[in-house]
């Protein structure tokens, strides 16, 4: 009971720390007269990628890689077997050029780069770190130079120009929560792990996997509901892109990252990479650059055998 009131508790510091982090950072990027185009692609792709950062390097150099490498694995699966399944079963969405140019083919890359760094030798060196966060900023300064209608803010009017104190506030309470929930979600997770008798791999790519999209899970309901756009495929993609180069490739740098459970290589990495691959056809048939609910039941399924598989 108490591992799971610090599971909770935690992921609600991550969140609320997260969003703070997020209005200070798109605030300070207004007042430092940053262009829309920069903010979008490096300050908010930071700010919403902190609960996974800060939860994998407090992981790792804790002594728990499996959590470190199972929170960044399952939630590559989970940000497009649960939040994109759920956000085109509640309304399709369009899916742009930019999608099979650019975003799917990077994600492809990234994808089998962890994949055969990581299969080998069980293990993510600091120099394997150094070359995907190399890579994450090639894939940045490219975008920002030959591809920028590919990033688009959804709710500009969330924009805020606050005061100066309020936004020093906002970091440090951000910074703050983030740290206190990644201290109290490895503690519970752990414990959890320990008292039902389970590896810290299933717990990484469960619980905390889960956890940590419950930001983008939130965002892409609240649209829906809303009846504004919902959250883009770009978005969710981008996501996993950061995922496996930032926040998988700044850890290793901090500190060497080797695989304790080997079902981690050979399964879970398989089950990302299906997943990821799966998006392609399913944005081309039946429609043409559409998502629909067919498509979200038939994702939705593949992450329900996943986490069964995961648990048996």
């Amino acid at each position: 009971m108490e591992n799971l009131l610090y599971i909770f508790l935690g992921l609600f510091l991550l969140i609320i720390g997260g969003n703070w982090l997020l209005k200070a950072a798109v605030a300070l990027s207004l007042r430092l007269s940053i262009p829309k185009i920069v903010i979008g692609m490096t300050v908010v792709s930071f700010a919403t990628s902190a609960p996974e950062l800060i939860v994998s390097i407090k992981a790792a150099l804790d002594g728990f890689p499996d959590i470190s490498l199972g929170n960044v694995v399952g939630s590559n699966i989970a940000n497009l077997g649960l939040v994109l399944a759920v956000t085109v079963v509640l309304g399709s969405i369009d899916v742009r050029r930019s999608f099979y140019t650019t975003d799917w083919p990077v994600m492809m890359v990234a994808s089998l780069l962890f994949t055969g760094f990581i299969y080998f030798d069980g293990l993510l060196a600091r120099y394997e770190g150094i070359i995907m966060v190399a890579l994450l900023f090639l894939f940045l300064v490219y975008l920002l130079r030959f591809q920028k209608t590919a990033v688009v803010d959804d709710m500009p009017e969330d924009d805020e120009l606050l005061p100066l104190y309020k936004t020093v506030l906002f970091l440090g309470l951000g910074g703050t929560a983030l740290w206190g929930g990644s201290e109290l979600l490895i503690d519970g997770a752990v414990g959890m792990a320990s008292t039902f008798g389970v590896s810290d791999r299933v717990i990484g790519i469960t619980v905390v996997s889960i956890g940590t999209s419950i930001p983008e899970l939130a965002a892409s309901i609240i649209a829906v509901i809303k009846k504004e756009k919902a959250i883009s495929l770009g978005n969710l993609i981008g996501s996993n892109i950061f995922n496996l180069l930032a926040v998988l490739g700044i850890t290793s740098i901090i500190t060497p990252i080797a695989v304790v459970d080997q079902r981690l290589l050979t399964s879970d990495i398989f089950w990302m990479l299906g997943i990821s691959f799966l998006i392609l056809p399913l944005v081309f048939f039946p429609k043409g650059l559409r998502l629909g609910w067919r498509d979200g039941v038939l994702l939705l399924l593949c992450y329900g055998i996943f986490v069964y598989l995961t648990l048996n």
